[in-house]
């Protein structure tokens, strides 16, 4: 019996001390004066060319470094150095003549010397592609090598379409005045340039543009490094660089020279 009494007993305190379960009522006022900040201007902003902005790459892969102040070529369009020559879109990179770890080539602007006004200067030679040289085909020059058989259309660039079509101007090099920079493959369906190496100091070579026509005589034929790029170089001299690759040697090149007689 007592044992019940105490087991009511305890019953009977928990009931009395157990809280009960309900759900709580929140009440919060908005604020009376907000302050969202400022809007932001929706001016329009008219650019230069009202908005009409072609949709190519501006961004640093193509951007260019100006040439020097005052020197001729500061206000030709498309001169200057690139920022990232590896990144730099239609470059030597591509193709399949030059490898792929190319640098981009620009002309100097001029090698003039220093001194008084009365001293002599010597400037560079160097014609740039425009739209204007362009044959109805879409080729820029037709080359010959009376020696090898070659008579074959010239078209702007080294990758494998212009290639595939004929031979290649080195884009960024010359088209007429100083060195014509042009290349071919020297094996296979398309091998323009298949026999280059075998060709002769004094050996002629004929470049045809719509500029006129000009004779050239080989001067020398070397078997270079594929990273070599000395022969790019713009001269003052009229010449003629051709290049194709070394059967079965990917780490090299044949280059013929040949200058204007």
């Amino acid at each position: 019996m007592k044992k019940l009494i105490t087991t009511c007993l305890t019953i009977c305190l928990s009931a009395a001390l157990a809280l009960p379960a309900s759900a709580l009522d929140y009440s919060i006022d908005a604020p009376g004066d907000p302050d969202y900040g400022s809007p932001t201007s929706i001016e329009v902003i008219y650019t230069a060319d009202g908005g009409a902005m072609k949709n190519e790459d501006v961004s640093k892969n193509a951007a260019l470094i100006p040439p020097t102040f005052g020197s001729l070529s500061a206000d030709a369009l498309g001169t200057g150095t690139y920022l990232t020559p590896d990144l730099a879109p239609g470059g030597m990179a591509v193709g399949t003549i030059t490898g792929g770890n190319m640098p981009v080539i620009f002309p100097p602007a001029s090698d003039a010397a220093s001194g008084s006004s009365g001293e002599a200067s010597t400037t560079v030679g160097y014609t740039y592609v425009t739209d204007d040289l362009y044959y109805s085909g879409g080729y820029l020059a037709t080359l010959k090598i009376p020696s090898i058989g070659v008579n074959v259309k010239v078209y702007e660039g080294t990758g494998t379409t212009p290639l595939a079509k004929g031979a290649g101007h080195f884009t960024d090099t010359s088209i007429w005045d100083g060195n014509v920079c042009i290349a071919a493959h020297n094996r296979g369906a398309h091998a323009q340039f298949g026999k280059i190496h075998t060709l002769s100091a004094g050996d002629r070579v004929t470049l045809t543009t719509k500029l006129g026509t000009r004779t050239y005589e080989v001067t020398s034929v070397s078997k270079i490094l594929e990273t070599d790029t000395s022969g790019l170089t713009a001269t003052t001299g009229n010449q003629i660089t051709l290049y194709t690759c070394v059967a079965n040697q990917p780490a090299y090149r044949w280059m013929v020279r040949a200058v204007e007689i």
